[in-house]
């Protein structure tokens, strides 16, 4: 996946802006806490004492209310979604859901604001270090866009078009920025995921995939994951239904 110029971008913080995420502004944090919506966008190195290896650690949380929504999550360098190391359950709603780990993540962070949305991708890896035998996080962004519009209420009455559409975002002289086609797929589930309204599942990341070949029993981790990925394409049918339901 190639880095893209930022829709808004002066360089100033680009840094920071890449390692830990969207800048909020205080106001905000404080209704994010205040409506109970604990979103987690920072990334870290840990070291796996059994493999002997690094790896870069991040989780998926997030959720929203009708006035707003913030998520944050994980794809493959190439948009994929990926494998959770471990779904995280809770008695609340719209905080944890989910564990990843691996050598390369790139985040997908968004913020909605009514109809108005804020996208950050970022890319993060493993970098050797020359005197240090614990490897560097090196950052980058991939895609930056503030202030793009959706004017549908995917919370509401429009909620059969969530995981379909996505904002759009222009430069500052007017022009539609268009998404890399590897993000588009990722940028729609985390734009439904902002108006998830009491979010308590996961809308990037997924159950491991069974291997249908390997000569022993199904474990209790597997029966599980398998029930979880025959919900979520139900749910998949369900909400295509509904689509061609509307459909003209």
């Amino acid at each position: 996946m190639h880095s893209q110029s930022a829709t808004h971008n002066n360089g100033q913080g680009a840094e920071v802006l890449a390692r830990q995420g969207l800048r909020l502004p205080q106001v905000v944090l404080e209704r994010l806490r205040d409506a109970g919506i604990y979103c987690q966008p920072t990334v870290s190195v840990e070291h796996q004492n059994l493999a002997k290896k690094y790896v870069v650690r991040g989780v998926e949380s997030g959720g929203a209310v009708a006035d707003f929504g913030a998520y944050s999550s994980f794809v493959s360098e190439r948009g994929e979604a990926l494998a959770w190391l471990q779904r995280v359950d809770s008695i609340g709603v719209n905080g944890v859901h989910a564990i990843v780990v691996a050598p390369v993540l790139v985040r997908v962070q968004m913020l909605r604001i009514a109809r108005t949305y804020d996208l950050l991708v970022t890319r993060h890896f493993l970098a050797n270090s020359p005197n240090n035998p614990r490897p560097r996080l090196e950052s980058s962004i991939l895609f930056y866009g503030r202030r793009g519009g959706l004017e549908m209420e995917l919370w509401g009455k429009d909620v059969a078009f969530r995981g379909a559409v996505s904002p759009v975002f222009y430069t500052r002289a007017g022009e539609s920025v268009a998404l890399p086609q590897e993000l588009r797929r990722a940028v729609t589930r985390i734009t439904a995921a902002v108006c998830c309204l009491g979010c308590r599942h996961c809308h990037l990341l997924g159950p491991q995939p069974i291997d249908v070949e390997h000569a022993e029993g199904p474990t209790s981790a597997d029966i599980v994951a398998q029930g979880e990925t025959s919900a979520a394409v139900a749910e998949a049918d369900s909400m295509r239904g509904v689509l061609d339901e509307r459909a003209p």
